[in-house]
């Protein structure tokens, strides 16, 4: 039996419905790490995503790409396509199927990642500054079951075409 009264419409406090503000969350923390990639670098969240992601696991495709970062195709699409023009990734044909390309950071690509880590490591501690310890703690396990009850695996990253 459901808590509330079938007599009375169910509502919604939108302010207050989880879904909703994990999602507000994390586009505020997204926008925040955005402005320092756009101001310092030129780029966007989707060129940062991908190229933190190619300097953490090497090569993949931009399947895989979208698959990791959750972005939709299109955008993995114009971010890889941007980083090429600017010389910091470069893509290598996947002899099994020519439809796809295996992506990799340049030397220069490799640079910048190097470059873009601590600040991205400075932003997430500026974020958890001066929360204790256990609250920390306790956030992370509840994150963890929010995925494993999404459907996200939190172990394994998703498979990938090598």
């Amino acid at each position: 039996m459901s808590p509330h009264d079938e007599t009375e419409p169910l509502t919604l406090t939108l302010s207050r419905f989880i879904p909703y503000r994990l999602n507000v969350l994390a586009q505020v923390v997204a926008e925040g790490l955005g402005r320092i990639y756009e101001k310092r670098f030129g780029f966007g969240l989707p060129e940062w995503r991908t190229i933190a992601l190619l300097g953490e696991l090497g090569e993949m495709t931009a399947r895989d790409i979208g698959a990791h970062t959750r972005m939709h195709k299109t955008k993995v699409s114009r971010a890889t396509a941007a980083l090429e023009d600017r010389g910091l990734v470069e893509r290598r044909a996947n002899e099994r199927d020519r439809r796809e390309a295996f992506l990799s950071l340049t030397p220069e690509g490799r640079a910048l990642y190097t470059e873009i880590i601590p600040l991205a490591i400075s932003y997430a501690e500026q974020l958890i500054k001066d929360i204790p310890a256990e609250e920390l703690a306790a956030f992370d396990r509840v994150i963890e079951l929010l995925m494993q009850r999404s459907g996200i695996p939190v172990d394994a990253p998703p498979e990938m075409d090598m």
